[in-house]
C-alpha cells in the first residue's frame, strides 16, 4: 500500500506561483473565500460564520496531512507568498488504491488568467511522479463548466455521472466524476 512519508508538505514553484502550507495567519482570506457566493457557487459543502471556524479547517487540514489523508496546499503568488488567493490538492487519498479526489478554490479576481491551471499542473505532476499516485479524481457539480473544462484541459476524462448522490440543504444534488492515469498523464 503507498505511504506519503513527507516531514512537511513541500512548497511547489512555478513560473508565477508559491504553493505552500496553509496557515493559521490565512484563515480571514480563505473565510473570504468559502463565503463568497461566487466562489461557492457549484461547492456544496458548509459555510464557515466565523474565522475562527476557518483556523479550525485550516488546523485540521495540517493534521490530516500529518495522518496521510489530504496534500493541500495554499496557491499565492511568489512575490506576496503571505497572501492566500486559493487552494488547491488532494482532498481525500486513497492509499490502498493509489488513488486521490483533487479540490481547488480560486479568489475571483485571479479566475480566467491561468492561475488554477498552473498550479493544477504542478500539483498533477506532484501526485505522480513524488506521491506515486496511480490515478487523481475530482468531483464537480454538472453544472460547474469552468471546473470541467479545466480538468479536461489537463487531460481528465469523464469516468462518471452520479445522480443524486449527495445531499446538501435538503436537496440531492448529482455529481460528475473526471479521472487521470499516471499512464496516460504522461501522453499529454
Amino acid at each position: 500500500m503507498l505511504e506519503i512519508k513527507l516531514p512537511k508538505l513541500p512548497d511547489i514553484e512555478t513560473d508565477r506561483l508559491l504553493l505552500r502550507q496553509q496557515q493559521l495567519s490565512d484563515a480571514p482570506a480563505l473565510f473570504e473565500l468559502r463565503t463568497n457566493p461566487d466562489v461557492m457557487r457549484y461547492i456544496e459543502r458548509p459555510r464557515p460564520e466565523t474565522v475562527k471556524e476557518s483556523e479550525a479547517f485550516v488546523q485540521m487540514v495540517n493534521e490530516n496531512f500529518s495522518k496521510g489523508m489530504n496534500l493541500i496546499w495554499a496557491i499565492t503568488f511568489k512575490e506576496k507568498p503571505e497572501q492566500l488567493i486559493g487552494n488547491l490538492g488532494y482532498w481525500r487519498t486513497d492509499l490502498a488504491n493509489y488513488r486521490a479526489e483533487l479540490g481547488y478554490i480560486l479568489h475571483p479576481d485571479h479566475w480566467r488568467k491561468g492561475i488554477l491551471s498552473e498550479a493544477l499542473k504542478a500539483v498533477i505532476d506532484f501526485g505522480f511522479n513524488t506521491v506515486g499516485l496511480n490515478s487523481i479524481c475530482a468531483n464537480i457539480n454538472p453544472e460547474n463548466d469552468a471546473s470541467r473544462q479545466l480538468l479536461l484541459k489537463h487531460g481528465f476524462i469523464k469516468e462518471a455521472y452520479f445522480r443524486e448522490d449527495y445531499y446538501f440543504e435538503g436537496k440531492f444534488l448529482d455529481s460528475e466524476i473526471y479521472g487521470l492515469l499516471s499512464s496516460t498523464a504522461s501522453l499529454r
